[in-house]
């Protein structure tokens, strides 16, 4: 071993010693001193050193066991190798050259080679003996256990099979004279069948002698089934036939050992004639012949003599129903008068059709031709008993385990058919069965149910989102993009047809800009004549109301909050409004009037709340009436089924059955047993409702950053105090500016606002003793949830390093790994935290605005988030662009956090309205700044307004 040259290992059990155990270093020269932390072998080397270690592993163990210090498998530079590893070494060096020493031999510079020796052989008649000679020189038997033999050089290495061969035949030349082996005339039909075979898997050449070639005829092998019935049983019986010659299966024949009888012709010594053959000899393919028999076995049937049978009835309708066809793949298969008697009603007998009626509702029947109800009704009970057949009166048999049957059982399984009324006639289900029935249809085993045009039109206008001509609203047509408009086409085309569905679309997709097209349009077209009801965590319902006046002008918003007193006011005007919002902790405490209203839309956002399907957040958002329901979420499943199952009974209920049939037929199977068949069932089941895309799937769709705000709500404790902060910095602003002038108090005024957007954040950055919580944490715990579970990276900013901190120590307590960068991180070590976040160390970078929002590469980030907004836009785009720059692959998503209601709202706005200005600088270099140096004493008192 070594690396510039090579160094003989003098104590290879000392070599694995230092690598493996005691560790240290081993003196081979000059050039060479070896330790495991130094130095490695090579990829080739490694499967050698892994044998290797384990005979030093084993060495140690028998060392322990005997109490001895001296080594068992190890000797200086030697290696003791039992057979079966001298076989993965050789193997590990195919082509390349070894030395060898075996039993006191020893072999130099021999290629180790895999696989038989070149060789050929030759048969020829000399008198009335058939003579097989071996071309050229008898290989050495270096190992004959693991087929390891020696010629011209080099080692060859068989495998099991070349072995088995090989050995018998190369024992026989040995003891031969002239490397020929001779047998008798009477001999020769064994020779034909069992040892020519193996002389041709052993070396593609064989030559035979004209005399030979005229006694040993090849013929291609036929196969002929004749199957009879019997009373209850079937026969078979099997023909063999090599061109003119033919051989019917013989049980005394078929017991000779094929191995045995090669044995014992290689053994024969005694050359002699004991008869005249004066036919021709045919070579049969004996492997070939005994695969078909075991063929026939497998297939259930058992042999007297020449002859095969089936009796067991089970055994009989398999093979009726399956083995025929695979018959007629190994062989021709003939038939006698009384076996085309047996009656096998395949799905060429089945009639169904499905069709949307005048109810809206599906009409499915199913029957089979030529049998009475009553048998429909007890072949469909056997369906359901998953029995493999059921017989007819007449004898007649209908196989129940085909891909046809199955597909007949899910449909009437699935969607809780009565077998009593299906097999009187037709049954009515829900519309929505229909693409789980469609595609059994299309894709799976029912393509002989026929469909009425009613059912194809609800199909293709399902399936065809795209092409469907709904109009967008004038209000959303300039701002939606491409898959946006398919999500707005999805909303309209499930809920004409009556159904609900699942909006997944990964966050920042802009859902719920989708639904809020949606709204608009069905209030356009006059379909929102009972309203819209939206709920959502409470940390949403503003962002909601902020995005419904965004992008909807038009529809009449009303955010159902407040106290008890408020809201009741609000929900007794509710008549005024098209949509309501609310929150899922509001609809439990209101769910009194709720109840008793009915909604043509409801859509509850962040889905995942209901999750639980025995919460009071499940069951009460579950009791609303509305003609149309749709889920929004970006992680439609967090921690189990059940949670799909959830929302699904949610949007339509029943769809996926009880939460115990599901769980029975579904979740258990899937999750438990990793049954792949069930969850295809699901997936059919579900995808037709659930619209779910990524960033990186509608890339070209989007901008290369996508930005957003939220709006949240504070909290009661932290409203109270921000404004009684407002009130009384309100009054010390008006006293320092009527003391000081305004140029003067600028500084004053800036401490204060700087409190009140502490406030905004988190009171308890400077006030001590406070205990209540923030709106803006809940908000940041729903956001960073959402973004881990799908993979995201996130960079979180604030301009408070206290706050900061007080998220770190949150998010650690959360069980959320995360790395913080302010102004007292040395240069050097901001650099080790890059590196460390780009290489994966955490999913969450805390930095300060100031300190880390230039000079940093944070390209493994996809998502921003601003805790809080800063006066200057270009300040927040250059922190934006650690992540929105050259190297990022995925699409980055910008959050800013805005608490309703307060400084942070008028900042946002401000900030708007200079960005318009800003985009229309030529070059986009003369950035007006947006300080307090830039606003003037109305804007500023705005502020405190």
């Amino acid at each position: 071993m070594g690396t510039s040259r090579l160094y003989v290992v003098k104590n290879i059990r000392e070599l694995m010693e230092c690598m493996y155990t005691s560790g240290g270093t081993i003196n081979f020269g000059k050039e060479l001193q070896y330790n495991n932390t130094k130095y490695m072998f090579k990829d080739k080397d490694k499967e050698i050193m892994n044998i290797i270690k384990e005979i030093y592993d084993l060495n140690l163990e028998v060392m322990n066991r005997v109490y001895t210090n001296r080594s068992v498998f190890f000797s200086g530079k030697r290696v003791f190798l039992s057979e079966g590893q001298l076989k993965n070494i050789l193997t590990i060096k195919n082509g390349k050259t070894i030395n060898l020493d075996y039993k006191g031999e020893h072999y130099k510079d021999i290629t180790v080679s895999l696989g038989n020796m070149p060789t050929s052989f030759y048969m020829f008649m000399k008198g009335e003996n058939l003579n097989i000679d071996m071309n050229g020189e008898i290989s050495q038997a270096i190992c004959e256990n693991t087929g390891l033999y020696y010629l011209n050089n080099t080692l060859y290495l068989l495998s099991e099979k070349e072995k088995s061969d090989f050995t018998p035949l190369h024992r026989a030349f040995m003891k031969s004279k002239n490397n020929t082996i001779s047998f008798k005339k009477s001999s020769i039909n064994d020779v034909a069948n069992f040892l020519l075979p193996k002389l041709k898997s052993i070396s593609p050449i064989v030559i035979k002698d004209e005399s030979v070639k005229e006694l040993i005829k090849e013929e291609p092998l036929v196969t002929e089934f004749y199957l009879d019935k019997d009373k209850d049983r079937v026969t078979c019986d099997v023909k063999f036939n090599y061109g003119e010659e033919s051989f019917y299966y013989n049980l005394e024949n078929e017991s000779k050992n094929i191995k045995e009888e090669n044995q014992q012709l290689l053994n024969e010594k005694e050359v002699g004639v004991s008869e005249d053959i004066s036919e021709d000899i045919v070579i049969r393919d004996l492997v070939k012949e005994r695969k078909t028999i075991e063929k026939l076995n497998g297939l259930g049937f058992k042999n007297i003599d020449k002859s095969f049978y089936i009796e067991d009835e089970d055994e009989l309708v398999e093979f009726l129903t399956y083995g025929v066809e695979e018959l007629a793949e190994v062989g021709e298969v003939y038939y006698s008068d009384s076996f085309k008697e047996i009656k096998i009603l395949t799905p060429k007998s089945f009639n169904s059709s499905i069709r949307l009626n005048d109810s809206d509702l599906l009409e499915f029947n199913f029957n089979i031709e030529g049998i009475s109800k009553e048998e429909l009704k007890a072949t469909l009970t056997s369906i359901k008993q998953k029995k493999k057949y059921y017989k007819l009166k007449n004898g007649s048999i209908i196989p129940l385990q085909g891909s046809e049957i199955k597909d007949i059982y899910s449909v009437i399984d699935n969607f809780d058919i009565s077998i009593s009324k299906l097999a009187s006639g037709s049954v009515e289900i829900p519309k929505y069965a229909s693409l789980y029935i469609d595609e059994k249809i299309n894709k799976g085993a029912l393509n002989f149910v026929t469909r009425n045009k009613g059912f194809k039109n609800l199909i293709d206008n399902i399936k065809d989102v795209k092409s469907n001509e709904y109009k967008v609203p004038e209000e959303q047509g300039e701002v939606l993009r491409t898959y946006q408009e398919i999500g707005f086409k999805w909303f309209k085309t499930l809920s004409q047809c009556g159904f609900g569905g699942i909006l997944g679309d990964e966050m920042g997709l802009g859902k719920t800009l989708q639904a809020i097209t949606f709204i608009n349009s069905e209030k356009q077209e006059g379909n929102l004549r009972n309203k819209a009801l939206i709920v959502c965590p409470t940390s949403l319902v503003y962002n909601w109301v902020m995005e419904f006046e965004k992008f909807s002008k038009d529809l009449r918003i009303v955010a159902v909050s407040g106290n008890k007193a408020e809201r009741e006011i609000l929900i007794e005007n509710i008549e005024e409004y098209d949509v309501i919002i609310t929150s899922y902790a509001l609809i439990r405490r209101d769910f009194e009037y709720y109840e008793k209203m009915k909604f043509d839309i409801c859509i509850i956002d962040e889905a995942q709340y209901i999750k639980n399907p025995t919460s009071l957040n499940a069951e009460s958002v579950k009791s609303i009436q509305a003609k149309s329901k749709f889920a929004m979420t970006g992680t439609p499943i967090e921690n189990s089924l059940t949670e799909l199952w959830s929302i699904f009974d949610f949007i339509m209920p029943g769809y996926l059955k009880t939460h115990g049939k599901f769980n029975k037929n579904f979740e258990l199977p899937i999750v438990k047993e990793k049954d792949d068949k069930a969850l295809e069932e699901l997936l059919k089941l579900i995808k037709p409702f659930i619209l779910r895309r990524f960033k990186r799937d509608v890339a070209l769709e989007l901008p290369p950053k996508i930005e957003h705000k939220i709006v949240v709500d504070m909290t009661s404790e932290q409203k109270k105090l921000y404004y009684s902060y407002v009130d009384a910095y309100k009054e010390e602003m008006e006293k320092e500016i009527k003391e000081k002038g305004f140029n003067k108090s600028r500084m004053k005024i800036l401490s204060l606002i700087t409190r009140l957007r502490q406030i905004c954040c988190d009171p308890a950055s400077f006030i001590e003793n406070y205990k209540g919580d923030s709106g803006k944490y809940h908000a940041l715990y729903d956001i960073l949830e959402e973004a881990l579970e799908n993979n995201h990276k996130v960079l979180l900013f604030s301009q408070f390093t206290t706050i900061l901190g007080s998220i770190r120590e949150k998010l650690n307590k959360k069980g959320i790994n995360t790395m913080y960068l302010d102004g007292s991180v040395p240069s050097k070590d901001r650099m080790n935290l890059v590196k460390e976040f780009n290489e994966g160390e955490s999913s969450v970078f805390l930095i300060s605005l100031k300190a880390g929002g230039t000079g940093l590469n944070l390209t493994s980030a996809d998502m921003v988030i601003h805790f809080d907004p800063w006066w200057n836009p270009a300040v927040e785009e250059q922190a934006e662009d650690r992540a929105h720059r050259i190297g990022q692959k995925n699409t980055v998503e910008v959050i800013k956090l805005i608490a309703k209601g307060t400084i942070e709202e008028k900042i946002y706005n401000i900030q708007e309205k200079k960005k318009e200005i800003i985009d229309k600088v030529i070059d986009g270099e003369e950035h007006t700044e947006l300080t307090l140096s830039s606003m003037n004493e109305k804007e500023l008192e705005e502020l405190f307004s």
